[in-house]
């Protein structure tokens, strides 16, 4: 397969509980190219990985992910990220707590944007979840790659504890929910 050129590659930014399960789930997708850990949405320039975990930045712990709309399209990134946290629970995934961990859509142009809210309101209406989407809808603006320990922690440290309760559970559950997206 030829490789596509820079600009035909797109972006999505999604903040849905700790980077490292996102960055694994995206991660295990056809045409996810890069998932970047990181943090968007806050005040402070630069953050820190401690900055932001104390949670008075403003920033969400976020994923930005580079990926090819020819072999995925957003709306199957945006299918995935509904379905693999809870966009119902106010700062919060599990057992992460903060403002850091809350659910986020950071929309890179209005496409992006009318997709996530029409995907919102749709998943209210049919009552998909037995509380309300509370996903945050944001402009991207600035997103900031986190330290170099957090990319890929998953794939590092598989029989971590962490990994084996929280991010494996995900993971088996993407492969049964969207066996056909996977790499």
């Amino acid at each position: 397969m030829e490789e596509r050129s820079q600009e035909e590659i797109k972006t999505a930014v999604f903040g849905g509980g700790c980077f490292w399960c996102t960055e694994a789930v995206f991660s295990s997708l056809k045409g996810v190219k890069s998932v970047m850990p990181g943090y968007t949405g806050g005040t402070v320039v630069d953050p820190t990985y401690e900055q932001v975990s104390n949670g008075n930045t403003g920033h969400i712990e976020s994923i930005k992910i580079a990926y090819d709309p020819a072999v995925i399209s957003y709306s199957d990134l945006l299918a995935v990220f509904f379905n693999t946290h809870d966009p119902t629970t106010p700062n919060r995934q599990g057992a992460d707590i903060g403002t850091q961990y809350q659910s986020a859509i950071f929309y890179a142009d209005a496409g992006q944007r009318t997709a996530a809210e029409a995907l919102i309101k749709e998943l209210n209406d049919s009552k998909a979840y037995d509380n309300q989407v509370i996903t945050l809808v944001r402009p991207l603006e600035k997103f900031y790659d986190a330290e170099d320990y957090h990319r890929e922690y998953f794939k590092h440290h598989p029989d971590q504890r962490y990994c084996q309760i929280v991010i494996q559970p995900k993971l088996d559950k993407l492969q049964h929910q969207f066996a056909a997206l996977l790499k």
